[in-house]
């Protein structure tokens, strides 16, 4: 097996864990941190046999990061190394090391403050700022100084500066390590003309025709991969090729088939949302072409709603998916902009504290017993006008008492690993004798549409969706996406488990605008009478 990079850093990483209860590892991608580090921090003597958790931003992540350090074991996954993401736990008694997702680290921590079972929590990929990776380390940092003081945090990134982050974990050293060598070309193809997706489709043919090798194609959503795979179909350079998307909306296997390498004799076009960016090796890929766009969260505390926005990436991005072209040997990444444009890139993109929905952080501090976010630790705090329009929600949700602590109602809110208007609707459904239906609304809500438009039409009535959620025919003009569907369902059945409660619980034409009104009370309209002539 061929060394990874990271190993010649391993001695200052043991000796850093070993002196001091902090640390932050910086590594680009490639360079094995990921899957090795955990397991060659298992047998320190700190540890004492306590087990080791590590933060994954994406469910795929974690899944992929316990694979592959259980072959490296030699064992399955649930072993020595499992996982805990939302819906699946793979763990058992002999576990040493657990990688989870974020919303899993945070109710870990709410759970038990002070994590006696572990001596250390990893927080992967930092450098991607999410906004349950900054709420961790807070919670974490608050913990070790109130109740754990040996417990380890480590941090781990790929592309932010380590220096914020070691002054914040009270002045943690900094281990640096390189990645693998391999050179990347570049080449500017310019800024599409024409749609975005037939731009991305002659750059696709152009590479298949040009460049050995399978090939990773970043875009920024679902619905940009799914017509770009259409086009692609049709492309007399893509016969024989495979198409497969990766993102995190598929299911597992699709998944499992866009990482595997392709069969001696065939190519692969992978087509990807930024889940690619880090932490999955993708085997095969020598070619990467860059839309150069990303989809983001982002609330507007005007309208109390949040929304995605597509956005040029940032140049640490878009470094990100260059070096997928290096990860096994000199590659070549094509941008879909020109050079001159790099210029006018953001360095990196902005922390999603900053940008998204803080009504789950207030809950979730809430429940923490912290209702002044300033009494923690943040590289970047909540910002005020967000803040106030998250605490503003809760209280109407009757989340909290009037001198802002908990309520009962919160509290069994908190309990639902779920947005606080769903977790209060689902909370409150059950006194309606209509808790299975709002099970499934929650799990449709918590999606992207359960129905996709053939064309031009348009119906954006819930019941239809539920109906479809049930195995109902959608209407015309509409189809269900299937993999859509079959998460939700899994989801809404999980919901369904764990309240007890039946799926024919409730009236579908008359309790669907009484309990999305539960969720949304301040989005409740009177309609306006048409003009009189």
């Amino acid at each position: 097996m061929t060394e990874l990079p990271i190993e010649a850093a391993l001695p200052a990483i043991r000796a850093a864990l070993a002196g001091g209860n902090g640390l932050v590892v910086q590594a680009p991608p490639g360079a094995g941190k990921t899957t090795r580090i955990p397991l060659a921090l298992l047998d320190e003597g700190w540890l004492a046999g306590r087990r080791i958790v590590m933060l994954e931003p994406r469910r795929l992540a974690a899944r992929m990061a316990a694979g592959r350090m259980a072959a490296t074991l030699g064992e399955g996954v649930g072993e020595t190394v499992g996982y805990r993401i939302r819906f699946d736990s793979r763990v058992g008694p002999r576990t040493r090391v657990e990688v989870v997702t974020e919303g899993v680290l945070t109710r870990m921590l709410r759970d038990d403050p002070s994590l006696r079972p572990y001596g250390l929590i990893i927080f992967d990929e930092f450098h991607e700022r999410s906004l349950h990776a900054d709420l961790g380390l807070a919670l974490a940092l608050e913990s070790r100084a109130v109740l754990r003081s040996d417990l380890r945090l480590l941090v781990m990134s790929a592309t932010v500066e380590g220096g914020p982050v070691a002054k914040l974990m009270g002045g943690a050293p900094v281990v640096t390590a390189e990645g693998r060598a391999h050179a990347v070309e570049t080449r500017w193809l310019g800024k599409p003309a024409g749609r975005f997706e037939e731009a991305v489709a002659r750059a696709v043919a152009k590479v298949l025709a040009a460049e050995a090798g399978d090939v990773l194609v970043f875009l920024p959503g679902a619905a940009e991969i799914r017509r770009l795979q259409a086009l692609l179909r049709e492309e007399p350079a893509c016969a024989g090729v495979h198409l497969a998307p990766l993102l995190g909306e598929i299911a597992q296997a699709e998944q499992d088939r866009a990482l595997r390498p392709s069969p001696p004799g065939e190519r692969k076009v992978v087509l990807a949302t930024s889940i690619a960016e880090t932490s999955l090796t993708i085997e095969g890929v020598r070619v990467v072409i860059d839309g150069g766009l990303m989809r983001r969260p982002r609330f507007d505390p005007a309208s109390g709603m949040g929304r995605l926005v597509t956005l040029p990436v940032s140049r640490a991005a878009a470094d990100q998916r260059r070096g997928r072209a290096g990860r096994l040997g000199p590659g070549v990444c094509y941008r879909l902009w020109a050079e001159v444009e790099e210029r006018g890139l953001v360095p990196f993109t902005a922390p999603e504290i900053l940008e998204a929905d803080l009504a789950p952080l207030a809950l979730d501090l809430a429940a923490w017993g912290t209702a002044d976010p300033a009494s923690l630790s943040w590289l970047d705090p909540p910002p005020e006008a967000a803040w106030h329009e998250a605490r503003e929600l809760l209280f109407r949700l009757g989340a909290l008492e009037n001198d802002g602590r908990l309520s009962d109602h919160g509290r069994a809110m908190a309990a639902l690993p779920l947005h606080p208007r769903l977790a209060h609707m689902i909370v409150h459904a059950q006194g309606l004798n209509c808790g299975g239906l709002a099970c499934d609304l929650a799990a449709l809500l918590g999606e992207r549409d359960i129905l996709r438009a053939k064309g031009s039409a348009r119906n954006a009535d819930a019941r239809i969706r539920v109906a479809a959620l049930r195995g109902d025919e959608p209407p015309s003009g509409f189809e269900a996406d299937r993999g859509v569907r079959q998460r939700a369902r899994a989801a809404a059945q999980e919901w369904r488990r764990r309240l007890k409660v039946r799926q024919d619980d409730g009236d579908v034409t008359d309790d669907t605008g009484v309990l999305i009104a539960l969720a949304y009370p301040d989005r409740i309209a009177r309609r306006r009478p048409p003009p009189t002539q």
